[in-house]
């Protein structure tokens, strides 16, 4: 099973502008000052098994490049197995040229979250990690350089993959699933 999903708007950012304030032993402070040096978007399926990922940067999020992510997984992965995709409701996943080819490819089986319910998706959580620990503090002057300190960071995480545990039993995430949805409706 793979949790996919996209990390759209991955920022370069040069956080080393002259007259932006720096705090001892903590990553730049964000202000009007930082300059944005173009965007990536992060394609990751999270193997939920092992915590394997399989990722790709892109320039953008369009189904097109949804089918090139999925052409990857199919590279990627053995050829005699089902795989089973979990992904959220967005358009591209669901898109016709898509569906094509997922009919023409039977071992890829799709399974979409429920709206508002991304925290569902496992992948989520490495996109949370590879945030946090890489590029939030990262300084990068140049998309290519973004894309260079993605890809280390996902080889290094490969080289010795844990996967997520749940930390809840299901009835606990469930029961504070209604608890939300009661306070929300």
């Amino acid at each position: 099973m793979l949790c996919c999903d996209e990390k759209s708007q991955v920022q370069a950012l040069d956080r080393t502008q002259p007259g932006l304030p720096l705090k001892k032993g903590r990553a730049a402070t964000m202000t009007h000052d930082y300059k944005r040096n173009g965007t990536t978007t992060l394609f990751a399926a999270l193997n939920v098994l092992d915590g394997q990922v399989i990722a790709q940067c892109q320039q953008r999020h369009r189904h097109t490049e949804w089918l090139k992510f999925l052409r990857k997984i199919d590279r990627e992965t053995p050829k005699d197995k089902t795989l089973h995709l979990i992904a959220d409701n967005y358009a591209t996943h669901k898109h016709p040229a898509v569906q094509d080819w997922l009919a023409k490819h039977p071992r890829f089986n799709m399974h979409f979250t429920p709206t508002s319910a991304s925290w569902l998706n496992m992948v989520e959580r490495f996109f949370r990690d590879i945030t946090t620990e890489r590029l939030r503090r990262g300084v990068f002057t140049s998309v290519p350089e973004l894309v260079d300190a993605i890809n280390e960071y996902i080889a290094h995480h490969n080289t010795n993959p844990k996967p997520f545990i749940w930390t809840k039993s299901a009835r606990d995430i469930l029961q504070k699933v209604i608890r939300a949805n009661r306070r929300l409706s």
